[in-house]
C-alpha cells in the first residue's frame, strides 16, 4: 500500500490548486498598485509631495501627466481591441463546440445502438460496465468542461496581460528592476491561475462522474479523456485564429512602416500599431494559454486512461490513481517557491540581468520539481505495481516511475536550453545570421532556415531517449507521465512565456506614449529577453505535445483494439505516408492566411499614409480601427479551414477506413509535425533576435552591420517579416494539431472499433 491515504490525496489536490490560485490574486494585486491615472501617480511615493525619491532616482520626467494619461488611452485601446476579438472569435467557436458536442454524443451513443443496459467491460469481460449512452454523456459533458476552461483561461491571461502592459511601461521609468518584476508578476499569475483551474477542474470532474459511475473506472477515465479534448479544440482556434491576427497586423506594420516609410517600430503615426500590440495579447497570451492548457489535460487524460486498467484502477486504488493529478499539484507548489526568486529573494539591477534571471526560474523549478516527484512517488505509489501493456500487464516500482516523470522533467530543460542557444543573439548561430545581412535578404535567408534545421537534431535527440527509457519502464503508463513532468513546471514555463508578450506591448507603449529613448532602451532589453523566453516556451510546448501524443496514440491503439501497428501492411502505411503530409498542409493553409491577410492590412496602411493629410508630420491621426477590423475578420474567416482539417482528419479516416490506417495517420503527423514544428519556430525566432541584434547594437560586430535603416537592417527586417508567420502561426499550431488528432482518436476509439472503416468492408 502507499503511504499517502485516500483522504490526504482528496485534501492535498484542491489545497495545492487553492494555494495557486491564491497566489495568482495576489500577484494581481502587487501589479494593481502601479495606478494609471496621473492624481494617483502622483501622491505616492513619498515626503516631497510625491516625487523626491524619484527623482534622486531619475529626471524622466515623472511629473509629467500628460505620459501617464497617454500610456492610460491606449492600454484602453490595446485591450478594447483584445476583448472585442475575443469575443467574436468565441462565438464562431462557441458554435463548433455545440456542434461538435452534439458529434460526440451520436457517435459514441451509437456504439451500443444506444442501449441503457450494462455491458461487458472492454478490458475485463467477466465484469458488467455501465452502458456506451452514458459514456457518450459523460464524454460530452467533459468535453464541454475542457473546452470551456480553455476559452476561460486564454481570456483570463488576455485580461491580466493587457492590465499589466502599461503598467510596466511607467514602471521602466523608475528602473529596470521595477518594470521586469510587473512584467514577470503579470504572467505569474497567468501561469498559476491556469495550472491551477485546470487541476481543480479536472479533479472536480473526476469526483462529480464517480458518483454515477460508481466502481466502473474503466468508463470513468474513458469518458474523463473529453476533458483533453475540449481543451485542445479550443486551443486550435485560439492559437491558429489569434496567430493569423497578430501576424497580419506585424507584417502590414512592419512592411510599410519600416521599410517604406522609414519610422521606428511601434511609431503612433503608423495606423497597424494598435492592430500589431493587440495581435501580441490574442495569440501569444490567449493562444499559448490555451494550447499549455490543452497538454496538461491530455497528459492527465493519457494517464489516467491507463492507469483506469492497470493495478491502480484494477484494484480501485485512488491514490495510485491520482498520481498524475498529485505530480501538478507539487508542481504548483515548486512554482511558487520558484517565482519568489525571480520577483523577492534577488532583484535586478541591470540589463544584463534580466536573461539570465529568467534561466534560473527554470532550472530552479527543474531542481526543485525533482525532489518533489521523489518525495511524492515515495508517498503516493505502492513500491510494486503493474501497468497495463498492450494486453498484458507489467510489473513497475514506484522508482521506476519516478524516473519517467523525472527524465521528461529534464529533456524539457534540455529542449529548453537548445532552443535558447538558436535563437538568443547572445550565441553565435543569431550573429551569424545577423551577419549574413550584409550581402542582402536573400543570404539571411538561407542561413536562417539552415539554423532552424540544424536546431532540431538534439531535441528530437531528447524526446527519443525519454521515449525509449520511460517506455522500456512502465510502457505507454511511462511516456504519458514523462509528459506530465515536462510540464509539471506548467506555471514558471507560463509566466515566463506572458511575461514576453507583456514585455514587448510596454515597449510599443513606450513609443506611442512618446517617452524618451532611455525608457524605450529598457523595454527593448525585457521584450529581447523575452524573445528568447517565448521561445524556449514554443520548444517545451512541442517537446510536450510529442510525449502527449504518443502516449494518447498507445491509449488509443489499446482501447481500438489494434493488436500491432504494422508499417508493412498497406493499410497502416498509406495511412502514415498521409499523416505527415497533413502537418504541410495545415501550414500551407495557416501561412497563405497570414500572407493574404497582411497583403490587405499593407494596402489599408499604404492608402492611410497617402490618403491622410499630415498623416506623416505627426498632424494627422491615422484610423487604427479600420486595420484592427482587417486583422479580426481576416482571422476570423481563416481559422476554419485549418481548424476543420484537423477536426475532421481523424474522423474520416477512421469511419471510412478503419483503425489501422489511422493509427498510420497519427503516427505520420506525428513524426513531420513535431519536426516542422521545432525548425518553424526557432528558424522564425532566430532572424527576428537578428534583427533585434543590429538594432540594439550592443557589439563592436553589431554596430558595423547597422543604425536602424541600414541596407543590413532593411535585409534584417524582411528576414524578420517572413519569420513571423512560422514562428507565431505555423509552428506553435502544429504542435496543437498533433495532440489533437491524437486525443479525438481516443475519444472517438469504441465508436471506430465498432463501425469503423466502411470503405475496406465493402471494397
Amino acid at each position: 500500500m502507499a503511504i499517502l491515504s485516500e483522504l490526504a490525496t482528496e485534501v492535498f489536490i484542491p489545497i495545492a490548486a487553492v494555494v495557486g490560485i491564491a497566489f495568482a490574486v495576489v500577484q494581481w494585486v502587487l501589479v494593481s498598485r502601479v495606478k494609471l491615472s496621473p492624481a494617483a501617480a502622483a501622491s505616492g511615493g513619498g515626503k516631497n509631495g510625491g516625487y523626491g525619491d524619484y527623482l534622486i532616482e531619475e529626471e524622466e520626467g515623472l511629473n509629467d501627466h500628460n505620459v501617464v494619461v497617454k500610456c492610460a488611452e491606449i492600454q484602453k485601446a490595446i485591450s478594447e481591441g483584445a476583448t472585442s476579438f475575443l469575443y467574436t472569435e468565441y462565438q464562431y467557436v462557441g458554435i463548433f463546440m455545440s456542434i461538435f458536442a452534439v458529434v460526440i454524443f451520436l457517435f459514441l451513443g451509437s456504439v451500443e445502438g444506444f442501449s441503457t443496459k450494462s455491458q461487458p467491460c472492454t478490458y475485463s469481460k467477466d465484469k458488467y460496465c455501465k452502458p456506451a449512452l452514458f459514456n457518450a454523456l459523460f464524454s460530452t459533458v467533459a468535453f464541454l468542461l475542457g473546452a470551456i476552461t480553455s476559452l476561460v483561461s486564454g481570456f483570463l491571461g488576455m485580461k491580466i496581460a493587457t492590465y499589466a502592459n502599461a503598467r510596466t511601461t511607467l514602471e521602466a521609468r523608475k528602473g529596470v528592476g521595477k518594470a521586469f518584476i510587473t512584467a514577470f508578476r503579470s504572467g505569474a499569475v497567468m501561469g498559476f491561475l491556469l495550472a491551477s483551474s485546470g487541476l481543480v477542474v479536472l479533479y472536480i470532474a473526476i469526483n462529480a462522474f464517480k458518483l454515477y459511475y460508481g466502481d466502473d473506472w474503466e468508463g470513468l477515465f474513458e469518458s474523463i479523456t473529453g476533458y483533453g479534448l475540449g481543451g485542445s479544440s479550443m486551443a486550435l482556434f485560439g492559437r491558429v485564429g489569434g496567430g493569423i491576427y497578430t501576424k497580419a497586423a506585424d507584417v502590414g506594420a512592419d512592411l510599410v512602416g519600416k521599410v517604406e516609410r522609414n519610422i521606428p517600430e511601434d511609431d503612433p503615426r503608423n495606423p497597424a500599431v494598435i492592430a500589431d500590440n493587440v495581435g501580441d495579447n490574442v495569440g501569444d497570451i490567449a493562444g499559448m494559454g490555451s494550447d499549455l492548457f490543452g497538454s496538461y489535460a491530455e497528459s492527465s487524460c493519457a494517464a489516467l486512461v491507463v492507469a483506469s486498467i492497470s493495478s491502480f484502477g484494477i484494484n480501485h486504488d485512488f491514490t495510485g490513481m491520482c498520481f498524475p493529478l498529485l505530480v501538478s499539484s507539487v508542481g504548483i507548489i515548486v512554482c511558487l517557491i520558484t517565482t519568489l526568486f525571480a520577483t523577492d529573494f534577488f532583484e535586478i539591477k541591470a540589463v544584463k540581468e534580466i536573461e539570465p534571471a529568467l534561466k534560473k526560474q527554470l532550472i530552479i523549478s527543474t531542481a526543485l520539481m525533482t525532489v518533489g516527484i521523489a518525495i511524492i512517488s515515495w508517498l503516493a505509489l505502492p513500491a510494486k505495481f503493474t501497468i497495463f501493456n498492450f494486453g498484458a500487464q507489467k510489473e513497475v516500482t514506484n522508482w521506476g516511475l519516478f524516473f519517467c516523470v523525472a527524465i521528461g522533467l529534464w529533456a524539457g530543460l534540455i529542449i529548453g536550453f537548445v532552443t535558447e542557444y538558436y535563437t538568443s543573439n547572445a550565441y553565435s548561430p543569431v550573429q551569424d545570421v545577423a551577419d549574413s545581412c550584409r550581402t542582402g535578404a536573400a543570404t539571411n535567408v538561407i542561413f536562417g532556415l539552415a539554423l532552424g534545421y540544424k536546431s532540431v537534431i538534439i531535441p528530437i535527440f531528447a524526446i527519443a531517449v525519454s521515449i525509449y527509457v520511460s517506455f522500456s519502464i512502465a510502457a505507454m503508463y511511462g511516456i504519458a507521465v514523462a509528459a506530465l513532468g515536462m510540464l509539471s513546471t506548467i506555471a514558471t514555463g507560463l509566466a515566463i512565456d506572458a511575461y514576453g508578450p507583456i514585455s514587448d506591448n510596454a515597449g510599443g507603449i513606450a513609443e506611442m506614449a512618446g517617452m524618451s529613448h532611455r525608457i524605450r532602451e529598457r523595454t527593448d532589453a525585457l521584450d529581447a529577453a523575452g524573445n528568447t523566453t517565448a521561445a524556449i516556451g514554443k520548444g517545451f510546448a512541442i517537446g510536450s505535445a510529442a510525449l502527449v501524443s504518443l502516449a494518447l496514440f498507445g491509449a488509443f491503439v489499446s482501447r481500438a483494439g489494434v493488436k500491432v501497428v504494422d508499417v508493412l501492411s498497406p493499410k497502416v502505411f498509406i495511412g502514415l505516408i498521409v499523416g505527415a503530409m497533413l502537418p504541410y498542409w495545415f501550414s500551407a493553409m495557416t501561412m497563405k492566411s497570414v500572407g493574404s491577410a497582411a497583403l490587405k492590412m499593407v494596402e489599408e496602411v499604404r492608402r492611410q499614409f497617402n490618403t491622410i493629410p499630415g498623416l506623416m508630420e505627426g498632424t494627422g491621426k491615422p484610423d487604427y480601427a479600420t486595420c484592427v477590423k482587417i486583422s479580426t475578420d481576416a482571422s476570423i474567416k481563416e481559422m476554419i479551414p485549418p481548424g476543420a482539417l484537423v477536426m475532421l482528419t481523424p474522423l474520416i479516416v477512421g469511419t471510412l477506413f478503419g483503425v489501422e490506417t489511422l493509427s498510420g495517420v497519427l503516427a505520420g503527423a506525428l513524426v513531420s509535425g513535431v519536426q516542422i514544428a521545432i525548425s518553424a519556430s526557432n528558424t522564425g525566432g532566430a532572424w527576428d533576435n537578428a534583427k533585434k541584434y543590429i538594432e540594439a547594437g550592443a557589439s563592436e560586430h553589431a554596430r558595423t552591420l547597422g543604425p536602424k535603416g541600414s541596407d543590413c537592417h532593411k535585409a534584417a527586417v524582411i528576414g524578420d517579416t517572413i519569420g513571423d508567420p512560422l514562428k507565431d502561426t505555423s509552428g506553435p499550431s502544429l504542435n496543437i494539431l498533433i495532440k489533437l488528432m491524437a486525443v479525438e482518436s481516443l475519444v472517438f476509439a469504441p465508436f471506430f472499433a465498432t463501425h469503423g472503416g466502411l470503405l475496406f468492408k465493402y471494397f
